[in-house]
């Protein structure tokens, strides 16, 4: 009566589901319920076009019903449907015909009893009456059909989920009744009377309730039914058996077999639930406070949001434990049948040999499914959770926090303001490794995301190089901290929560196996399951000791691999300088010495590990031993192999589940600190004043009147950079407070300029303008306001640019108008710039902007506000980054030009003399953040002496400036556009002879000794192993010819455990040599690449990204460190434990020969297609995650310029589009997953079935042991080949790195030293220079820089080089230290040069370039990098060098202790060339080459450089390249060059007193005339700079 029952219950349902869609009961609803703004989806999307005719009306029905084959199987359903109903009735009616012929009435006896009535009627039996019952379902079901296919799809798809969940129970009512006897030995079929009707009903209704449902395809139903996807994903419409066996990814594998590499573009579309957009919908109102929810934790809402994946998560979880157990029960009853010749058997045997397949086989699709499931919500929340904390920091605001790392108040900190801040160093690095080879599989280690904090350079300008410390943003925290911390929150944070999101596994899943495992173990080895339980529990503790003392040694040896790379990306990034110093030998030797430390630290870690290997390889065969010891000496109890083999599965599982706890823990506590951030940051983050919510009353207050709405200013307003209630700064920050007393209005339509003091505030006065300070009322009249109606433009003081074209950096999304843009680039004199780049304006920028100078930077931020069709700009002291050339250009072009016309300018300056011609309007700043004056320049300076004295000085400078005679040249882009050489991908497999740099490493000088000998302790180990499990099986044999108390239980006890330990010593034995071999492989490869980066040619640094050479210093010597060494050990181990075991299951049974190797093969060709798919799919989810990050590091460094100009929706729109192509290939990637697994688990289990079938069926009676022993092997390696496909995989994956490093090894290089280039003791005794016929090119086949030059320079003169940019200043140079290839002949105190190493020629010339390189660390590190001199020595360089002389007393005094910041960013231009003075002074060379510095170094500064040159250095031969001709005027000797040739040499006057001269040309044209006359004639500098 069952089917009768699931029939009424569905009619009543559907009853139901009518009366509530009546009209009257819906207007009843409205009464109570408020009415939905959003409709609901209208499953009929696809609305029928008029149609004309049968044919066509018929077409579009078909296809609003999914198509022709979804019909078509609903179609086909309909028919079963109704020949169901055919031979139900055909049986009620032959029963019926039965009981007339025999006119038998069996009806119950005693009162039931009926008299025949007169007219022949016979009431039903109950079996008639069962019958009739069917025949209504079946009718009702035929009816359900006819609904299905003939009504529109919204009805047809309801009643067809009616109709398959009635057909499923008729099947199985029929199954339970029918088919279930079958599979026994002693019952039948409850119908079998009904005889072949009964078969014909049976496969009907299997076909219609299990296989039209599962091969039918499922109709697509869009999620947002406004965005129809014209080609929808396969996994939205394909059938259920193609979702359940990963079918549907077919044509994307053998594609990606095909193909090279599989590009983006050729995987599939997104599908509907994947896009951004739509999960944005689905989760911000549970996740985001502004998209409406609740204030709580943000673990709440993403469980709100994934509730449905968990709850489908956990039934798989149940469906995965109990399948787990099918093996072992089938092997224990299959065992039991053969031990008992088949007595007392309820099933057949064949049965527990498809149990052997099937049980694993739903085992795996439960645990595929469910990994399906947790890495799509993986993905999702990793979209989700990015974009959250993306908008949520365009809310925040900019805080000046100042870190607490105990400086003190007079150090100075690297400057940068809310637009500098950097994007975590390595977030794209570490994408590369985000994801390895089995990344997803739940509980496997997974992304590791590093954060090198980079470091932000300060600005080079003159004077004013100390940056506003108390005042404005612009503080290093507020990059550091801030923009670290958000970075932070989306890799490393991200990649926490994302691995912790197994939960369900330690909470659900590890209860439930191991109490099921429990129970198992007691039903067939009764209380002595409970003994080895104990025995797990009490070693418990052994392998969490280990697991700690792990972590503590793998967290010291990262600080010791921290400090390789601190040192390691030093010194490549003044690599340049080491070279140019000859200093290659002495950095090899420190970070040699810093790998040493790191490796010591990686030995350990190593034999920790091989400890704890050998823990979890004791443990479960101590707990075994226990177990059968008590079962067999105690209980007194017969061991046989059903129970051996069966228990022994068992262990293993028990034992995966304590792993699992150790691995887990830690993971779950991570996520949850992470995820705590994420949510402080989300609900404590200070916002902007437009975002908090504000009482009303002030609200009220406040309200600005309409006259005022366009102007521009403030009154009685206080500003400070957080909202003190919220208690943001501590009371030992210092609080800066902007203070305006009265009314200051800018004014409209012209330039306003903003001056003041270093630290007066000028920055923080257009921070509030634009909102971002918080701003306190000091009174009823309190108002500030920037009218934003006619769009506001901001240009930053540290240039903020984004990863993008120039072009696309100036539009900043606005229209292209190319007479505007040209325009543009014209006033921000970009166009020289765009010439020198092959590109033009289509070059990349790179990230942060890379293959910009800083000045570029400047004005193509500049250039994006000019071209914004915004009424009012704020520019933030864009001149600071120029030289005076180019401040004057645009002063002059741009500021004074059409395209600012009517504009309201407002101009944060420190060039006040510069700017005060197109100046209307003059606001001063005082030191205490208040306003000294404000007015007209004239005004203002009759005001304010500080600003009048400032802009006296200036005019000094600027003079000075006018003597440059030429521009340092900008670097030429490739071009494409593409800054570098892009990086190659090497598609397909590792290369050999990258294989054979680690292989040759591990094996040292033997390496055939070292391999034989490994293999041999492996493979011994691997023999030990299996003999133990045989010999158990051996042991339980006896019990079956002998007596319990003839078996020598203590000799099987004995034999067992001398096997175990024999094992565990070989397999330490092969490892330890194995880590000592990856050890030797990790030292030769490291030291080989750092020889070879260091010993390489300066073309060769020019064309390749330093952070190319740091990733391979750092990312790709740690997967050669790490999972590559790991991974070629695992595969040895693998590779020989396979052979080992299919070598046993052919020992036992020969016939398995073939069918194993045919396994053993199929097995690895299907790993071979996915691996090719894999890596493709790798690689674009590595590209596409990489643009994500970079958008969010660039927008989060942006946030004030984004802001200004009111572009958050563009970002966050651009953030949604970046995050889909990401979860594009991130599915794919996770996908390709399950498709292999459920491969392989297919195809092991059919071989350990098939293998099963034969030793039970095919060879008659046969020892139970032996066929124990042999499923065992063959269960063994069939669950082998997956992890063998995957490990080889990972191996692939990070022998890439060792691919890559294995080409770096092989690049040019620079002459190695030599026993003969050593130069004499006593050389040089002077700095004579001596030059013939030296001719120089930067390339082999390049054109000569340099042509046929010959001078003499005696020692101790100084000699100025001049000449026009391009005539070759810097390739002399160069050439003189051998750095490009050179022709002819160079003397150096009487030896060729030619002749010498390089390192002591380098080492015996100084050359300091225009921008010097310097370390970080302390000036002492600078100036005595390898702690050759004492400190008196030192100093006396600094204060010969003239740095004590530039110190002000008000200033931090810098000493040898104080810290330099990585390239001397917190330092100015002029500050650093004074150290690279005195470093010069203490390496006591006899020749020193000066590239002068052109960027505007404050007049103090150059004095005293200059007076160091003349008077401190008299004895040293001075080479300067010279950009202004008074430093040089009255040197020793002058060299004009043009072209690469020598146009003229000789003493000043000599060179002015010919008329036709280059130089006399050169001073003619200058406005210093007189000056640099006088000063060749030999008067006094002093003298000449009064004249």
């Amino acid at each position: 009566m069952i089917p009768a029952y699931f029939a009424a219950a569905s009619a009543l349902l559907l009853l139901l589901h009518l009366i509530t869609l009546s009209k009257p009961v819906k207007k009843l609803w409205s009464r109570f319920l408020p009415p939905k703004n959003e409709e609901e989806p209208n499953l009929s999307f696809d609305e029928p076009t008029i149609a004309d005719g049968f044919f066509s009306e018929a077409k579009v029905f078909i296809s609003q019903h999914g198509g022709l084959v979804i019909y078509a199987y609903k179609f086909a359903r309909f028919i079963g449907c109704l020949a169901f109903l055919g031979l139900s009735l055909a049986t009620f009616i032959s029963d019926e015909r039965e009981e007339h012929a025999t006119g038998s009435n069996k009806l119950s006896k005693g009162k039931h009893r009926r008299s025949h009535p007169s007219d022949g009627y016979i009431p039903f039996s109950r079996a008639e009456w069962l019958q009739f019952a069917l025949c209504m379902t079946a009718a009702y079901a035929s009816i359900l059909g006819l609904v299905s296919v003939t009504t529109k799809p919204r009805w047809s798809r309801l009643v067809s989920n009616h109709l398959a969940t009635l057909l499923f129970a008729v099947f199985a009512v029929y199954a339970y009744r029918d088919l279930w006897p079958l599979i026994t030995f002693h019952e039948r079929p409850k119908d079998f009377q009904e005889g072949a009707l009964l078969w014909a009903k049976v496969t009907i209704l299997f076909l219609s309730s299990v296989v039209f449902p599962l091969v039918s395809p499922r109709q697509y139903v869009p999620v947002d039914p406004a965005n129809v996807s014209d080609n929808p994903h396969p996994e939205q419409t394909s059938s259920w058996l193609s979702m359940i066996l990963y079918t549907w990814l077919d044509p994307i594998v053998f594609k990606a077999y095909r193909v090279p590499h599989l590009s983006h573009e050729e995987l599939p579309p997104l599908a509907d639930h994947d896009y951004s957009r739509n999960l944005k919908k689905k989760s911000f109102p549970h996740l985001d406070p502004f998209s409406g929810s609740r204030r709580r934790h943000i673990f709440f809402g993403l469980m709100k949001t994934f509730c449905v994946e968990y709850i489908v998560m956990s039934v798989m979880i149940v469906l995965q434990v109990l399948a787990r157990l099918a093996a072992p029960i089938g092997i224990n009853q299959l065992l039991l049948y053969i031990e008992t010749k088949g007595e007392r058997a309820v099933v057949r045997p064949w049965v527990w040999i498809s149990w052997l397949f099937l049980g694993p086989l739903v085992g795996s699709l439960a645990w595929q499914w469910y990994i399906y499931i947790a890495t799509r919500a993986l993905v999702h929340t990793e979209g989700i959770l990015t974009q959250l904390v993306f908008e949520h920091a365009l809310r925040i605001r900019m805080k000046a926090e100042l870190p607490d790392d105990g400086k003190k108040s007079g150090e100075s900190t690297a400057p940068s303001t809310p637009d500098s801040a950097s994007v975590a160093g390595s977030s794209t690095a570490a994408v590369d490794e985000s994801t390895d080879g089995s990344g997803d599989e739940t509980l496997q280690a997974s992304a590791e995301t590093v954060s090198i904090s980079s470091t932000i350079k300060g600005k080079q300008k003159s004077q004013d190089v100390k940056e506003e410390l108390d005042s404005s943003p612009k503080k290093h925290s507020s990059a550091d901290n801030l923009v670290g911390k958000i970075n932070n929150l989306v890799t490393t944070d991200l990649s926490n929560i994302t691995d912790g999101r197994d939960f369900l596994m330690v909470a659900l899943y590890m209860p439930l196996q191991v109490g099921m495992c429990i129970w198992f173990l007691y039903e067939i080895l009764g209380w002595s399951a409970f003994a080895g339980l104990t025995v797990m529990i009490v070693l418990f503790p052994l392998p969490g000791y280990v697991a700690q003392r792990i972590q503590k040694v793998q967290a010291e040896k990262m600080h010791k691999t921290d400090a390789r790379v601190q040192t390691v990306t030093e010194t490549m990034n003044v690599l340049r300088m080491i070279k140019l110093f000859g200093w290659e030998e002495k950095l090899d030797a420190r970070i040699s010495e810093r790998r040493e430390v790191e490796l010591d630290w990686t030995w350990k870690t190593k034999i920790l590990e091989l400890v704890n290997n050998n823990l979890n390889y004791i443990i479960p065969l101590c707990t075994m031993m226990a177990s059968y010891m008590t079962f067999t000496l105690i209980m007194g109890q017969n061991l046989s192999a059903s129970k051996v083999f069966s228990s022994m599965s068992v262990f293993d599982i028990l034992r995966d589940q304590l792993n699992m706890v150790f691995f887990a823990i830690p993971r779950f506590t991570q996520a949850k600190v992470s995820l705590d951030r994420v949510n402080s940051f989300l609900t404590d983050t200070e916002l902007l004043d437009a975002h908090e919510q504000q009482d009303d009353d002030r609200v009220q207050l406040f309200v600005q009147s309409e006259e005022e709405s366009d102007l521009i200013g403030f009154r009685d307003a206080v500003f400070a950079w957080s909202n003190e209630s919220h208690g943001s700064l501590t009371p030992s920050k210092r609080k800066f407070r902007l203070r305006i007393d009265g009314e200051i209005y800018f004014q409209h339509g012209c330039i306003n300029l903003v001056v003041g003091p270093t630290g007066s505030g000028k920055t923080s006065m257009l921070m509030a303008l634009l909102g971002e300070m918080h701003f306190t009322p000091s009174g009823p009249t309190s108002w500030f306001n920037l009218p934003r109606k006619g769009g506001v433009a901001y240009a930053a003081q540290e240039s903020w640019v984004q990863n993008e074209t120039i072009r696309a950096n100036i539009l900043f999304g606005a229209p292209y108008d190319e007479i505007r843009y040209k325009k543009v680039l014209y006033q921000c004199a970009l166009e020289r710039d765009l010439t020198l780049f092959e590109a033009g304006d289509q070059t990349e920028v790179g990230e942060k902007g890379l293959t910009l100078s800083g000045g570029q930077k400047a004005r193509i931020t500049l250039a994006r506000a000019i071209y914004s069709s915004a009424n009012t700009l704020l520019l933030d002291d864009v001149l600071a980054a120029l030289d005076v050339h180019t401040s004057k250009w645009i002063v002059d072009k741009c500021f004074a030009g059409d395209l600012v016309k009517d504009r309201t300018i407002i101009l944060v300056t420190h060039n006040v003399a510069m700017a005060s011609s197109i100046a209307h309007f003059v606001v001063s700043m005082g030191s205490n953040g208040r306003i000294v004056s404000h007015g007209s320049i004239s005004e203002a300076i009759a005001k304010d002496n500080k600003l009048a004295a400032e802009m006296a000085k200036e005019q000094e400078v600027l003079h000075k400036e006018a003597q440059v005679v030429d521009t340092p040249e900008e670097p030429k882009a490739k071009s494409d556009g593409k800054l570098v050489m892009s990086e190659e991908i090497a598609e397909g497999h590792v290369s050999w002879p990258a294989f054979k740099l680690y292989l040759t490493g591990l094996g040292g000088n033997y390496p055939m000794t070292f391999w034989v000998a490994f293999l041999a302790l492996m493979g011994l180990t691997d023999f030990t192993n299996t003999v133990q499990t045989w010999f158990l099986g051996y042991w339980a044999s006896q019990y079956e010819d002998h007596l319990p108390s003839e078996v020598n239980v203590k000799f099987y006890l004995a034999g067992y455990a001398l096997l175990m330990l024999s094992g565990c010593l070989m397999y330490s034995a092969g490892y330890y040599m194995y880590y000592r071999g990856s050890m030797r492989a990790s030292r030769s490869i490291h030291k080989k690449l750092i020889q070879s980066v260091l010993g390489t040619t300066l073309r060769w640094l020019d064309t390749t990204p330093t952070s190319r050479v740091i990733t391979r210093c750092t990312q790709d010597i740690r997967a050669i460190d790490g999972p590559f060494a790991q991974g070629i050990g695992w595969v040895v181990e693998l590779s020989l434990t396979m052979i080992v075991k299919l070598g046993a299951v052919v020992a036992m049974t020969p016939v398995f020969l073939v069918p194993g190797l045919f396994i053993g093969l199929l097995g690895g060709w299907v790993g071979r297609i996915y691996m090719k798919a894999q890596l493709s799919v790798k690689r674009e989810m590595s590209n596409a995650k990489a643009p994500v990050l970079g958008h969010f590091g660039a927008a989060i460094a942006g946030l004030t310029s984004i802001r200004a100009y009111g572009a958050e929706e563009a970002f966050k729109d651009e953030s949604l589009n970046r995050i889909d192509r990401y979860t594009k290939s991130g599915r794919m990637f996770y996908n390709l997953n399950r498709w292999v697994c459920v491969r392989i688990d297919i195809i092991g289990g059919g071989f350990s079935a098939g293998l099963a079938a034969y030793l039970v069926y095919g060879r008659g009676v046969h020892e139970a042991s032996n066929i124990g022993f042999s499923l065992n092997m063959a269960v063994g390696f069939s669950s082998m080949i997956l992890w063998w496909v995957r490990i080889l995989n990972e191996v692939e994956v990070s022998g890439n790195s060792l691919e890559r490093i294995d080409s770096y090894i092989k690049i040019e290089q620079e002459p190695k030293s030599t026993e003969g280039g050593q130069p004499p003791a006593y050389w040089p005794a002077s700095g004579d220079l001596r030059v013939e016929n030296l001719s120089a090119r930067y390339s082999l086949d390049g054109p000569k820089v340099l042509q046929d030059l010959s001078f003499h320079i005696k020692s101790g003169e100084r000699v100025g080089i001049v000449g026009r940019t391009g005539s070759g200043k810097s390739s002399l140079t160069l050439s003189l230290l051998r750095c490009i290839f050179t022709e002819g002949d160079v003397y150096y105190d009487g030896i060729p040069t030619s002749g010498l190493n390089l390192n002591a020629l380098r080492s015996n010339v100084t050359i300091i370039p225009q921008i010097p390189e310097l370390l970080s660390g302390t000036l002492r590190q600078n100036l005595d990098l390898f702690d050759q001199h004492d400190d008196a020595v030192l100093y006396d360089a600094l204060r010969a060098a003239g740095l004590f002389a530039v110190q002000d007393e008000s200033e931090a005094r810098l000493t040898l202790d104080s810290a330099i910041a990585s390239g001397g960013g917190n330092l100015s231009v002029g500050q650093r060339q004074i150290l690279a003075l005195a470093r010069a002074m203490v390496r006591g060379s006899k020749l020193l080459i000066l590239d002068e510095a052109t960027s505007a170094i404050d007049y103090k500064t150059d004095s005293a450089i200059q007076s160091s040159l003349r008077n401190e250095l008299n004895n040293v031969t001075q080479i300067i390249v010279a950009h202004r001709l008074q430093t040089i005027i009255d040197a020793d000797k002058i060299m004009v060059l043009d072209a690469g040739k020598l146009i003229e040499f000789g003493s000043p006057l000599e060179l002015l007193q010919n008329e036709q001269g280059m130089l006399r040309a050169l001073v003619d044209e200058s406005g210093d005339k007189e000056a640099l006359y006088a000063a060749a004639h030999g008067k006094p500098l002093e003298e000449v700079e009064r004249l």
